[in-house]
C-alpha cells in the first residue's frame, strides 16, 4: 500500500502488520511455557500490582470480567496465580501472582524481548530509541485521547 496525500498512511494501517507479526512471534514462546496470550497479559498485570480483584484486573487489561474467568482458572490450575476471598467482602476474589507465575512471566518476557532486540538491532540506534520513546508515550495515553467525536467538516 502506498502513502496517501500528506506523505503517510494512517497509524493503525502502519502498525497493524507490525503488531500482527509480533503476536505471531510471541505465540510459540507462550505455547512453550503453557501460557495463553491473555494469561501472559494477566501475569504481567499481577506482577506489576501484586493483588487486585477480578473486576479491577479486567478493567486494567481491557477485558470483560466474565470472559477472563477461564484464563484465571487456567492460571490457577497451573499454579501461576492464587485467588483468595477478600476478607472485607467474601464474594470478591483477590488475585495474586505466585512465585512460579513470576518465574514463567519473566522467562516468557526474556524470550520475547530477545526476539524484539534482534529485530530492533536492524534499526539505527537513534531511531530505535526514538521509536521506543514514541511507542511508550502513545501507549501511556488514556483511551479518551484516542477516541474523540469528530467535529464538523471544514
Amino acid at each position: 500500500m502506498t502513502d496517501h496525500e500528506g506523505g503517510r498512511r494512517d497509524l493503525a494501517a502502519m502498525m497493524q502488520p507490525l503488531v500482527r507479526n509480533l503476536i505471531a512471534a510471541e505465540l510459540p514462546v507462550l505455547a512453550a511455557h503453557g501460557v495463553s496470550m491473555w494469561g501472559y497479559v494477566v501475569l504481567n498485570a499481577l506482577d506489576g500490582e501484586p493483588m487486585r480483584t477480578q473486576a479491577a484486573l479486567a478493567q486494567a487489561i481491557g477485558a470483560d470480567k466474565t470472559r477472563i474467568i477461564g484464563t484465571l482458572d487456567e492460571l490457577q490450575d497451573a499454579g501461576l496465580i492464587e485467588r483468595t476471598p477478600d476478607p472485607d467482602d467474601r464474594r470478591v476474589r483477590l488475585l495474586a501472582i505466585t512465585a512460579e507465575g513470576r518465574r514463567v512471566r519473566r522467562a516468557v518476557q526474556a524470550e520475547i524481548w530477545a526476539n524484539e532486540d534482534r529485530l530492533l538491532a536492524g534499526v539505527p540506534e537513534a531511531d530505535r530509541h526514538a521509536f521506543l520513546r514514541v511507542v511508550r508515550a502513545l501507549s501511556a495515553l488514556p483511551r479518551e485521547e484516542y477516541v474523540r467525536t469528530p467535529g464538523p467538516a471544514r
